[in-house]
């Protein structure tokens, strides 16, 4: 999907999280350029401030603002819901992005959650149902950034937070995993309970961006070799893309008439690595219905949030 191929986004209000940099940057690059406002909820204020000044020198006349926002806090999500509600505008798209990747030691959020499953999961359930009644306003499109990792992983249920056992890739592994079960049951809930929201689920085959060194860098005193060997990778043109290309399946995910909720879109290249946007097969792990929905009476418990029933 190019960019002259997405829909005109004038009037449309984009939530992005993690637009500070790499994936969710480039999206919201896209989406200002396509005519929609564009919030970017961050962390880190002066990288925000960074990266506003990016979008603006690729989209002069965007309209882009920052918020606050730790997602690997529940008082800083719920902070932020309250500050959106404020203001009182529909949001029309929602790319639930930001995400930590495989630090080397077991870390935690500020409500002690392993911060992975806290974060990548736990953090957009909550910003989800804390925003529900502006997604619900204009029917918004929800697009959750899950991961390839989903294929091979599961949930482990008698150890969600990893406190027996962690493993960097396997614990990354279940939260990506959690992250496509919870777009696909969102999805199914709206249509059920006539909340009007379309979700969709994407992942951006094998990307270059920082993930590669924040996250494997966590936790070691000397620097992981992941973002060097992927650097090499890409440089070779092996199953490595650039963010512009690993952006397309959640940028069609998010925008395009065609793309439907409850669908998962990711790269049609060989594996899955690189390639344009295309709808996928389910993975086996998230294909028994009753997981997803188990998985989401536990999050509503553990982000101290409730759906409409």
């Amino acid at each position: 999907m190019d960019a002259e191929n997405v829909p005109d986004l004038t009037g449309k209000l984009a939530v992005v999280t993690g637009g500070s940099d790499g994936l969710g940057l480039g999206l919201a690059i896209r989406l200002a350029g396509a005519g929609a406002e564009v919030v970017l909820p961050v962390r880190n204020p002066a990288k925000g401030a960074a990266a506003v000044q990016k979008i603006l020198a690729a989209v002069p006349e965007a309209a882009v603002s920052t918020r606050e926002l730790d997602l690997a806090s529940l008082e800083s999500i719920a902070a932020l819901a309250a500050t959106l509600r404020h203001e009182a505008r529909p949001i029309d798209i929602l790319i639930n992005n930001a995400g930590v990747m495989a630090p080397a030691t077991r870390q935690t959020t500020t409500d002690g959650l392993e911060l992975q499953f806290g974060t990548n999961h736990i953090g957009h359930v909550a910003l989800v149902a804390r925003l529900l009644p502006l997604l619900r306003l204009r029917g918004a499109r929800v697009t959750t950034m899950s991961s390839s990792a989903a294929r091979s992983a599961a949930i482990d249920w008698d150890d969600l937070q990893s406190e027996r056992k962690y493993s960097p890739v396997r614990s990354y592994g279940q939260s990506k995993l959690a992250n496509l079960l919870f777009g696909l049951e969102l999805d199914r809930r709206s249509k059920a309970g006539g909340w009007g929201v379309v979700s969709t689920v994407a992942h951006p085959g094998t990307t270059l961006t920082n993930l590669y060194a924040s996250g494997p860098n966590m936790g070691r005193t000397r620097s992981a070799p992941y973002e060097r060997i992927m650097k090499l990778l890409l440089r070779w043109g092996l199953f490595v893309q650039t963010v512009d290309a690993g952006l397309r399946p959640a940028l069609y995910a998010a925008t395009s008439p065609q793309a439907q909720g409850g669908r998962f879109y990711g790269p049609d290249g060989i594996g899955q690595f690189t390639g344009g946007p295309t709808e996928l097969s389910l993975y086996k792990s998230v294909r028994p219905e009753r997981d997803a929905a188990r998985l989401w009476t536990v999050s509503e418990r553990l982000a101290q949030v409730e759906f409409p029933v």
